[in-house]
């Protein structure tokens, strides 16, 4: 087995174990799993011609994410970058573990790490591939659960950021996705509030 399939088979057993699911189309996913095969197929439709590194990295991009908990961490914004952040190491940290294991040399290790870590967002375009995927799967798939849980005035602002995120591209690729009713109001009143 080529060694980038050898990969995706273990970032996604790993990625089985966790104990949250989802359901889609009447079917049940392990979270986590479900995401991070949304997030290759958003990559490959971004970049048809994307390189090995960038699949590998949407692969593993939120590996075991659920075993680091947010309510580890205090409430409030520093606590929340305090949880990111260190999300970001255990991603990396396992996804080298895994590549290592089926024999990536340490060139490719470092240029998944470095997609995982999302360094130089905004000027690297694979980095920014990335970041444009993640916004495109929360837009498709958990933007109207999150439209339940929050105020007009909390969705808009979380919208915003979510735009300001993404490249023309990626905004392009957003603005051509079906929304709700309640998901087109929320993000027309986020573009033209974000315009004003």
């Amino acid at each position: 087995m080529p060694k980038m399939e050898q990969a995706f088979h273990l970032f996604d057993t790993y990625n089985k174990q966790d104990p949250s699911r989802i359901i889609w189309d009447g079917y049940q996913y392990p979270s986590e799993y479900f995401y991070a095969i949304q997030l290759y197929e958003w990559v490959k439709k971004l970049n048809p011609e994307a390189s090995e590194p960038l699949l590998l990295a949407s692969r593993c991009q939120h590996i075991g994410r659920w075993e680091i908990n947010r309510k580890t961490y205090p409430e409030g914004r520093v606590g929340y970058l305090k949880w990111r952040n260190d999300l970001s190491g255990f991603h990396a940290q396992k996804a080298t573990e895994i590549l290592q294991s089926v024999g990536y040399d340490a060139d490719i290790i470092t240029r998944v790490k470095e997609i995982v870590l999302k360094k130089r967002l905004k000027t690297d375009a694979e980095v920014q591939t990335m970041e444009n995927a993640l916004c495109l799967v929360f837009l498709t798939f958990q933007y109207d659960d999150l439209i339940k849980k929050h105020t007009e005035e909390k969705m808009i602002n979380i919208l915003q950021k979510t735009w300001a995120k993404m490249s023309a591209e990626g905004r392009k690729m957003a603005l051509s996705l079906a929304y709700s009713s309640a998901g087109q109001m929320l993000l027309n009143k986020a573009l033209k509030d974000a315009d004003q």
